[in-house]
């Protein structure tokens, strides 16, 4: 396990078992995680996205509170994985990292309450999923441009990729911190934690 440049955004790749019938490996290991991170996650729900070769989706963020910290992994296919660094205040804000994630490397993001996510799928029937510390709640999610000049994100892409109406709509990173939807960092204890 790494910490990537976006404090307390963590890449986990693991160990795994190798024979003639495959491989295997533990996909989450929250006890391990929880001492990377410093702090319980505790997962809320489980979410799935199957996405055609160049689908870019994200950035997404959730208001704090109630934040959201994801657990992401693809499960077939690979995807050029985006973390950006949202906290108002970060040493590293505006900063990312990238992943590729992929069932052969069994590598997944660890992505922190006010951070941004995004991806993009690199093959036909790319499955990506999501573990996450709470529930949906309608109204919180943030989506962020993901060709923000102010990110200047590498994407990686050689055709204009696939994109929903509302992440190609999605507001710049200075809108959105003018409208107080960015989180301050740090973000406290109390705040990144949520009811049951």
């Amino acid at each position: 396990m790494s910490e990537t440049v976006v404090p307390g955004a963590f890449v986990i790749t693991p160990d795994q078992l190798r024979d003639e019938r495959g491989v295997f490996y533990e996909g989450l290991r929250a006890d391990v995680l929880e001492c990377a991170v410093g702090r319980p996650f505790t997962p809320r729900q489980i979410n799935y996205s199957t996405s055609r070769r160049n689908t870019l989706r994200g950035l997404h963020s959730v208001t704090v509170p109630p934040g959201q910290a994801k657990y992401v992994s693809c499960v077939r296919g690979a995807v050029h994985d985006v973390v950006v660094d949202l906290r108002v205040g970060s040493p590293a804000f505006g900063r990312h990292a990238i992943t590729r994630l992929d069932p052969a490397s069994g590598s997944s993001v660890f992505v922190p309450e006010g951070v941004g996510h995004g991806f993009l799928a690199l093959e036909d029937r790319t499955c990506v999923c999501y573990v996450l510390s709470t529930v949906h709640v309608p109204g919180t999610q943030i989506d962020i441009d993901p060709f923000d000049p102010e990110l200047a994100l590498p994407w990686g892409f050689r055709e204009p990729p696939l994109m929903s109406a509302k992440d190609a709509g999605a507001t710049s990173v200075a809108k959105a911190r003018a409208r107080g939807l960015l989180a301050e960092w740090p973000i406290p204890a109390v705040q990144a934690r949520h009811p049951d």
